[in-house]
């Protein structure tokens, strides 16, 4: 099985869980998934299957949507619901307030990843140090947050706020959600996160794993889709002529090339006689073999 499913992943379970779960059940030799969700998130996570997970490079460059919800005048040390909590205050914190805010973090901005997060500190996962009660010096990583909008409003002794997010790869939604308490002058904390999309990938065509789980019962492969599918890159085509050439790593000139033909050193799909064949790389007017899949 070479290809990707659009899983709807569930609260409680790790993104590692959800590849081991699928490689289980597909008895596929090779999975992986695109982009993270922690373990309190839901939503959209797509994960490659087979040879596809050698195209899992590109599709993680895409950008994402999220559905968050911040608890103003709470802060914890994972910066979501699920960690100690550090600090409480009373918040006084309006409406308008809060959506005057939100216009700060919009454009690029500078976040420093949570200490609880993947991101390595001298080939260490940065959560290896938190666990053992340590905080180490982060450097700054610059992130683009391309839409914020308000959704709801909940005026409480801890007021909550629902609101979209589009953003680059690499955002921390709960490092926004801690910087928004910050910069309010109460804290605050990621009380939930739903994922919206994931490049082309989308809530509304995900998967269950009950639904996995029912179509593989019947054999029915209907929710795999291309291993290229999704991808946002230039699209080439070669006769069957150069095929074999293709397969074995040779390059091929332009004038034996149809499509859309990119700027120099960048990737594109491949396709020979209708079929996906792999991604090439466009070098010194040849397109050369990158990822060859068949």
């Amino acid at each position: 099985m070479d290809g990707i499913i659009n899983v709807l992943k569930p609260v409680g379970m790790t993104s590692t869980d959800i590849v081991r779960w699928l490689r289980r059940k597909t008895k596929a030799e090779k999975a992986g998934h695109i982009g993270t969700l922690d373990p309190g998130a839901a939503g959209v996570l797509p994960v490659c299957i087979g040879k596809a997970t050698r195209l899992a490079e590109y599709h993680s460059e895409l950008g994402k949507s999220y559905r968050a919800e911040i608890t103003l005048g709470i802060t914890t040390d994972t910066q979501d619901a699920f960690g100690k909590e550090i600090s409480r205050t009373t918040p006084h914190v309006s409406q308008q307030e809060f959506f005057r805010c939100l216009e700060h973090f919009a454009g690029e901005i500078e976040q420093i990843p949570p200490m609880y997060s993947a991101v390595k500190k001298n080939g260490k996962p940065l959560y290896d140090y938190a666990r053992k009660g340590l905080e180490v010096a982060r450097e700054k990583r610059h992130v683009t947050i391309h839409r914020l909008e308000m959704v709801e409003w909940y005026d409480q002794t801890y007021p909550k706020a629902i609101f979209d997010i589009d953003c680059s790869k690499g955002t921390y939604i709960r490092t926004l959600c801690h910087d928004i308490g910050r910069e309010l002058g109460c804290g605050g904390h990621m009380s939930f996160l739903l994922r919206l999309r994931a490049g082309k990938f989308l809530l509304e065509t995900a998967y269950t794993l009950e639904e996995i789980e029912n179509y593989l019962s019947h054999q029915d492969y209907c929710f795999v889709l291309n291993p290229e599918w999704g991808l946002e890159l230039p699209e080439v085509r070669i006769s069957s002529q150069r095929l074999k050439a293709f397969q074995n790593g040779l390059a091929t000139g332009k004038s034996m090339i149809e499509g859309d033909i990119p700027g120099e050193d960048l990737p594109v799909k491949v396709f020979c006689e209708g079929h996906f064949i792999g991604i090439g790389i466009w070098s010194n007017s040849c397109l050369c073999p990158n990822k060859v899949l068949i």
